[in-house]
């Protein structure tokens, strides 16, 4: 046992010999939860993850003998858990509101009992390698929890227990390793945060992440197991979108870490999330969800850790053969917490005092994403998509740019949009996915072949928009010629009919693959026929008065996702339509076939 000899902020300076960095230790006669990240000599320096008030010199401080670490089992879905994983819901069912300091509760019900399914090939003398499948758990009605081998355990299989209620804490298998070392496997384990879980390999990620949000499948696509970031200032709707991403992606599971976000904002995701139906299933959302919320109120270094506890949660998921999707909101405040616990330890800042370690950081939380084959033989993924918040949008402050550099998918999002009630509010000038190739195999085979031809057709328009806008402004749109005119129709088209989006809209909140290309193809189709007809001397204006365009912009909340033929019929009338226009003008003399 030690003692503390300093105590600065969230930082305290103990005298505990052994001790090795990266352990767990007990602070204090109330217990605070801390962990060691450095020593110097018999000394060593302890971030505590709960307040530090009242705390005092010469009070004892314990040893765990093990690094931070989680506790992954059957009953972590459904469960709202703090920055150290701390389950609030127990919490307040025990404590009230308040988490009181020095109290450690469970993350995992240790008393609940379990329905254990052994896997039907296993017997007595097998050989067993780490992540082999030992048997099964109905964890939630939507989830089928596989009980897995921890990693490290390797050797014959001495026994494992018929289909059983068994909790947490009981022994469902014994396993000798060649050494002659005695497992005892039960349904859980404990797995320290800030190493990787190992796998057998890595796989090339080739199937997108629907998310039925148009901008992002169609124009800025992720796959499974990618990297994504969503940089934007205060008002820009990341929340939102993020909400979006964790209600309609076809993944398996969802975790979302609320990372030093204001509290009232975590409050409403706490709240609202619960109360969602899975548009999949039908059942709540919270039977394949997990929420890490971790306000900007909590001690600053348990933000610190926050990311840790959610993406090694993920990666147990993806061990069982599950697509998991991770939201951090927001790396902005982590990188905050990073800073100051640097500036406390009186390290050497760098760009706007964040310290020097801040880009390997980010890489080493981002390089956990992927899509992998696990040592059971399935295929699992992680895919990680990590807000930033950047003071006053300025997306050349050191967390987003390192992150731009890191990510493969950048989904920008812009207050003028935002402002203009354009939502969801990406920018696709500042956006970029560089899994478009990857993507575009998987468009061809399930939707249509023509997607990455339209997409890029669909951005080339849209690029016209800004330098169209400042022609306008200058000197109104009389200035404009005939094409760029309808050009300027055609970004509207675009940007009204196929990049906005409305989340509370019951039709338009979620879009389809086979919905989203025939928008696309529908906009493209109106804009190309009308630019021909500009050719054969039809009058912009004659285009503009169609009535078609205004319904064309009203497709995606006019029909749902179930109403394709309906797409279709309205696909036909306009083709109609035009083709009556260049006859009628072609009988007066006015076009030149």
């Amino acid at each position: 046992m030690g003692k503390i000899i300093e105590i600065n902020g969230p930082l305290v300076t103990i005298e505990l010999a052994d001790v090795r960095t990266g352990e767990e230790v007990n602070v204090g006669t109330m217990n605070l939860s801390g962990e060691v990240i450095s020593r110097q000599g018999a000394r060593a320096l302890v971030q505590v993850y709960e307040p530090t008030e009242s705390l005092r010199p010469g009070e004892p401080v314990t040893a765990l003998g093990h690094p931070l670490s989680v506790e992954l089992g059957p009953g972590l879905l459904g469960g709202i858990f703090d920055g150290v994983q701390r389950p609030l819901l127990e919490y307040a069912k025990q404590r009230g509101d308040f988490v009181p300091r020095g109290v450690h509760i469970s993350p995992l019900d240790h008393s609940r009992l379990w329905r254990f399914e052994p896997a039907p090939d296993l017997a007595a003398g097998a050989q067993i390698q780490s992540g082999a499948l030992l048997g099964s758990v109905q964890e939630t009605p939507a989830i089928l929890h596989r009980i897995l081998a921890p990693p490290g355990v390797d050797g014959r299989l001495l026994d494992i227990i018929s289909a059983s209620d068994v909790t947490v804490d009981g022994v469902v298998a014994r396993v000798e390793s060649e050494q002659g070392v005695l497992h005892e496997l039960k349904l859980f384990h404990r797995w320290p945060v800030r190493t990787p879980r190992p796998y057998l390999s890595r796989d090339e990620a080739v199937a997108p992440l629907l998310t039925g949000q148009r901008i992002l499948d169609t124009f800025f696509p992720l796959v499974k197991g990618g990297r994504a970031a969503i940089p934007g200032p205060f008002g820009a709707g990341k929340t939102m979108v993020q909400q979006q991403i964790a209600r309609w992606s076809d993944a398996d599971i969802v975790i979302f870490v609320g990372c030093g976000e204001r509290g009232n904002e975590l409050v409403d995701i706490l709240e609202s999330f619960p109360k969602l139906a899975d548009p999949h299933s039908g059942r709540s959302l919270m039977e394949r969800t997990l929420l890490v919320a971790n306000t900007s109120n909590m001690p600053v270094v348990a933000r610190e850790a926050s990311i840790y506890v959610g993406i090694t949660l993920a990666e147990y998921y993806r061990d069982q053969g599950y697509d998991v999707v991770l939201v951090a909101d927001s790396t902005s405040r982590w990188a905050e917490a990073l800073r100051e616990v640097a500036g406390r330890q009186g390290q050497m800042p760098v760009e706007e005092g964040y310290p020097a370690y801040l880009a390997s950081r980010l890489a080493g939380f981002y390089e956990r994403a992927g899509r992998v084959r696990t040592f059971a033989g399935e295929n699992g993924s992680v895919t990680l998509i990590g807000a930033v918040s950047p003071p006053g949008g300025d997306f050349s402050e050191p967390v987003t740019n390192h992150t731009k550099e890191i990510v493969q998918c950048f989904w920008a999002l812009s207050k003028e949009l935002a402002d203009a009630r354009h939502y969801p509010a990406v920018d696709w000038v500042e956006s970029f996915s560089g899994y478009v190739a990857s993507c575009s195999g998987w468009w061809a085979e399930h939707v249509d072949p023509r997607w990455a031809e339209h997409r890029a057709a669909a951005l080339g328009v849209l690029s016209q928009a800004e330098e169209l806008a400042r022609i306008v402004n200058l000197v109104g749109p009389e200035a404009l010629s005939q094409q760029q005119r309808w050009a300027l129709e055609g970004v509207a088209l675009f940007k009204e009919g196929v990049l906005q989006q409305s989340a509370l809209d019951p039709v338009d909140s979620y879009c389809s693959p086979q919905k989203q290309f025939a928008l696309l193809d529908q906009m493209l189709s109106i804009y190309r026929q009308g630019s021909k007809l500009l050719e054969f001397g039809v009058p912009v204006q004659e285009l503009l008065r169609l009535p078609l365009l205004a319904e064309a912009q009203r497709l995606k909340g006019a029909y749902s996702n179930d109403q394709m033929d309906e797409l279709h019929r309205f696909s036909a009338r306009a083709d109609g339509e035009f083709k009556r226009l260049s006859d009628e003008y072609a009988r007066h003399g006015k076009a030149v076939a």
